[in-house]
């Protein structure tokens, strides 16, 4: 805690933690914010205790869906950003698209006051990568998607699988049939969205410190070895018949049917189990995903979003308000977690007491410290300004292996390798 100085009348001064903002009744307006899913709902949630230290301004939050805040903002800053909000949320590996193609659609946060610079200490350093170009910082960070095994209690322990027993993925595959075999094959122990996506590619090769790009954004990295194991062990999944395949809504479907017996995600996904299926309280764990090999990287991140004010904002003093009580204090941090578990960057929400207890609905496993453990093994990976056009690539490109279009795995990530860097003009990495 840290006590702070009433400066005057005007302004409203709140003590809460070391995060904490002044408050101004002074500051007057109506600011809207685009965003998603529970992300949208989380934002919701910080709009009370955001007003009681900005009474007089009316946040709005439109959630208009992941891929069409994405595209109408593409859209928006094509247009000169006439059509854009105050508060634009933005997934990290997507950043570096609207900063590389459009450098004068959003505000440099350091432009604003306090600066986002003055705020970098308080936030893990790879959370900005993606958000900085040169001394300008266009986002700020939100929430990380540290991976993690999402699994029915009730369902392992009736096909006789102890989580704790599952290091590897071939570990993994094992219980798949177990599980298969207990329950006359009714019960997948996961779902892949092949065809759709390439999330369990991305995954996996994360956690073996491959990516669609090395780091420095050079160069296509997407055929190196870390990859064609993580290809591999996807069709070896999907070949062994122990997982389904369907997106984003057959995920949430079979979950809440009680047809699949794991979910693995980003720890924001915490949040979507527990506010589809209030009715499975106490059915749910959470265990670490398994390596590739014994002994290996337990840890992968996937996702992880940012906001950031548009350049045409027209209220942006209120619109850098609610970021910075949003996503730079406590309290706005640690209510996003409890109310939908969105995984908190800012380095003391991480530390705030609640990471530590007992959650209800999992049984009460101490689930947050489980998920933020992995968080300093996850290897970096960066989307760069090319990464929609290299996941349109690698969803393809693990259909077609899958189908077994390609005699191996190496030989399909080479082909994708091939058609990423004509996309994109950079080299494949040698």
């Amino acid at each position: 805690m840290k006590r702070l100085l009433v400066l005057g009348a005007a302004l409203a001064l709140t003590v809460a933690s070391a995060q904490s903002i002044q408050g101004n009744p002074n500051l007057r307006g109506e600011i809207t914010v685009w965003s998603w899913d529970i992300a949208a709902k989380a934002l919701e949630a910080n709009i009370p205790g955001f007003n009681k230290l900005f009474p007089n301004v009316k946040v709005k939050v439109l959630d208009i869906g992941n891929q069409a805040t994405y595209d109408r903002g593409l859209a928006g800053c094509a247009a000169g950003g006439g059509d854009l909000p105050d508060v634009y949320s933005v997934e990290n590996n997507e950043a570096e698209v609207f900063w590389a193609r459009f450098p004068n659609c959003f505000t440099d946060l350091n432009t604003l006051q306090p600066a986002a610079s003055t705020l970098r200490n308080q936030f893990p350093a790879f959370k900005w990568t993606e958000l900085t170009v040169g001394n300008k910082v266009f986002a700020m960070p939100w929430d990380s998607g540290p991976v993690v095994m999402f699994y029915r209690r009730d369902i392992y322990s009736q096909a006789g699988v102890n989580p704790a027993t599952i290091r590897t993925w071939d570990d993994f595959i094992a219980a798949g049939k177990k599980i298969a075999a207990a329950t006359n094959n009714r019960v997948k122990v996961g779902v892949i969205a092949n065809g759709q996506d390439d999330e369990w590619f991305r995954m996996l090769a994360n956690q073996n410190s491959c990516f669609y790009f090395n780091n420095e954004a050079n160069a296509v990295t997407v055929n190196q070895p870390g990859c064609v194991t993580a290809l591999e062990t996807v069709k070896k999944l999907i070949d062994a018949g122990i997982v389904m395949q369907g997106g984003w809504n057959e995920q949430i479907q079979a979950f809440k049917a009680g047809t699949v017996a794991t979910s693995m995600f980003g720890a924001w996904y915490e949040g979507t189990i527990r506010s589809n299926a209030p009715e499975q309280s106490g059915k749910w764990g959470v265990y670490p995903m398994p390596a590739s090999r014994p002994g290996g990287v337990r840890a992968a991140n996937l996702g992880g979003s940012a906001l950031a004010i548009p350049a045409s904002s027209r209220n942006k003093e209120a619109a850098w308000a609610f970021v910075r009580y949003a996503l730079g204090t406590t309290e706005g941090q640690v209510t996003m977690l409890k109310e939908y578990g969105l995984v908190p960057s800012l380095l003391a929400a991480t530390r705030d007491p609640y990471v530590a207890q007992p959650q209800p609905y999992w049984g009460n496993q101490r689930i947050w410290q489980v998920i933020l453990g992995t968080l300093g093994n996850v290897p970096a990976a960066r989307g760069t300004q090319f990464f929609q056009e290299a996941r349109a690539i690698m969803v393809k490109t693990q259909a077609d292996y899958v189908a077994g279009r390609f005699p191996n795995a190496k030989a399909a990530l080479d082909a994708a390798a091939q058609q990423i860097s004509q996309a994109t003009g950079l080299p494949i990495a040698r």
